[in-house]
């Protein structure tokens, strides 16, 4: 069971169509403050975690990434600039996608090996993208909570049942708003009110990880946290909490998705 970890600056979506100085602050909290709190936390909670981190956050903070790579965190794909997938036409999708990769080899000097689309959006073309440019897993969508299953194209049929075609070779490590500090945690102005209990959201993850490890066969629990929320003095001390409760379980592996995916077996 680990928890995967979102990128040292999430930008604000240009779909918002909000302009204020003050949008690269999120981001620079999260490189600045954040990154610092989650390494010494996952340091000495012993988690290898996956950070789905956009190559513009990259570029920005580059001495807040380079603490992450150095600290042996693995880097998957989240776009170029934490794009609104379904507003991209194919040709923008494709080049976007070829961007990601590049800045990876950049700034990272690995091809990432999987991918999570910015704000868990998809067009009925985007799971192609990483199937044709050989990624091994997503960790994107919903069709399950603690199993990995691998996702089928659907061909939706208003009027009749809605058919779906063959399972891809892609593994998907499912995900949910559910187990997201951000929808809860974070307050953007118009675009997300956030200020949720916190302790409230991390019962909520306790919860998922109390009944995956009571009742399920081999589960894997995908919590998402971005630095510039769970970095925040009260929501770092909730998430500690979380793994300490964790760590006192038998069993339990803080692993990153790649190396999950490298041990995980159809049966």
């Amino acid at each position: 069971m680990r928890p995967p970890w979102w990128p040292p600056g999430h930008q604000p979506s240009p779909r918002s169509g909000r302009h204020r100085p003050d949008h690269g602050v999120p981001g620079e909290f999260g490189a600045e403050v954040g990154v610092p709190r989650l390494l010494a936390l996952f340091e000495r909670c012993g988690v290898s975690g996956t950070w789905c981190t956009p190559v513009h956050s990259m570029a920005t903070f580059p001495d807040a990434f380079r603490r992450i790579v150095d600290a042996g965190q693995e880097i998957a794909a989240h776009g170029c600039y934490h794009e609104a997938v379904p507003s991209l036409d194919l040709e923008t999708e494709v080049r976007l996608m070829e961007k990601t990769i590049e800045g990876h080899l950049k700034h990272a000097g690995v091809r990432p090996r999987g991918y999570r689309s910015p704000a868990w959006d998809f067009t009925e073309r985007t799971l192609e993208l990483p199937e044709r440019t050989g990624f091994d897993w997503d960790s994107s969508l919903m069709g399950g909570d603690f199993q990995p299953y691998h996702p089928r194209p659907v061909e939706v049929r208003w009027e009749e049942g809605s058919v779906f075609g063959a399972p891809s070779p892609i593994l998907e490590f499912p995900v949910s708003w559910y187990l997201d500090d951000f929808p809860a945690g974070e307050c953007i102005p118009g675009i997300n009110q956030g200020l949720g209990s916190s302790e409230v959201m991390f019962q909520r993850f306790q919860d998922h990880f109390d009944y995956a490890y009571a009742r399920e066969s081999n589960p894997v629990l995908a919590i998402t946290v971005h630095p510039q929320t769970v970095g925040r003095a009260h929501h770092i001390l909730g998430l500690e909490r979380l793994l300490d409760h964790m760590s006192g379980h038998d069993g339990v592996w803080f692993a990153s998705l790649s190396d999950i995916y490298d041990t995980w077996t159809e049966d």
